[in-house]
């Protein structure tokens, strides 16, 4: 379920690369989320997967494996109504998070984390295409990697956030002829809390079709 910031950089970018073929990083965003309370945002609680890394630390993101799947599930879709059944939209959302739960049956963390990404882009009507790093051609080194994986789509353009700007060597990507923007989204009313919480309330709180206005009115 990712946060409101995640969601609006796809929102903005015209394809999402995900990263199967990375180490997964416990206590991060991969394999747990922030919910927020529907009145009051500053009230949160983390919802978390727990995962099982067969190969220890050194485990892929697409090898990390639910641990008591059945038990998560049924966890999840607990917290979901309980932090989001008061609301109005929840119907249709309940409705659109059925493929989410349904993927903890494949006993994969990155295919609940994936999926719940993919459904929220729907909600707010996202038409850009999902590849995978490991489909990709790209050299070691973590901003080689990024800027190969961006010139395998053809961009003209990564979008970066404040973080990756202290890290990233923007000569590989203008190396490709591909230029570094920063990403940086509003930081009042419902982007106050955005770099912390699930979008999940945002969509509970303001429905789909306001959440979507909002992205588009800001990407333009």
């Amino acid at each position: 379920m990712p946060r409101l910031t995640t969601l609006a950089k796809l929102f903005a970018a015209d394809y999402w690369i995900v990263l199967d073929d990375v180490q997964f990083t416990r206590r991060d965003y991969q394999h747990r989320a922030r919910l927020a309370g529907l009145d009051d945002p500053a009230r949160q609680r983390w919802l978390t997967i727990p995962t099982h890394l067969p190969q220890g630390r050194p485990t892929l993101i697409r090898d990390a494996l639910i641990d008591d799947a059945d038990l998560a599930h049924r966890r999840t879709a607990g917290m979901l109504r309980q932090h989001y059944g008061a609301s109005p939209h929840w119907p249709a959302l309940a409705r659109s998070l059925a493929p989410v739960l349904d993927a903890f049956d494949t006993g994969r963390t990155a295919t609940v984390a994936e999926t719940s990404t993919r459904v929220l882009l729907d909600l707010v009507g996202w038409q850009g295409h999902v590849l995978t790093s490991s489909a990709l051609p790209a050299r070691p080194g973590r901003s080689q990697r990024l800027a190969d994986l961006a010139a395998a789509t053809g961009a003209r353009a990564y979008l970066c956030g404040t973080g990756g700007m202290t890290y990233l060597d923007q000569t590989l990507f203008a190396a490709q002829d591909i230029a570094v923007a920063l990403f940086r989204p509003p930081t009042t009313g419902i982007w106050s809390s955005s770099r912390r919480i699930s979008a999940l309330w945002a969509l509970a709180a303001l429905g789909p079709q306001t959440v979507a206005a909002r992205l588009q009115l800001w990407r333009s």
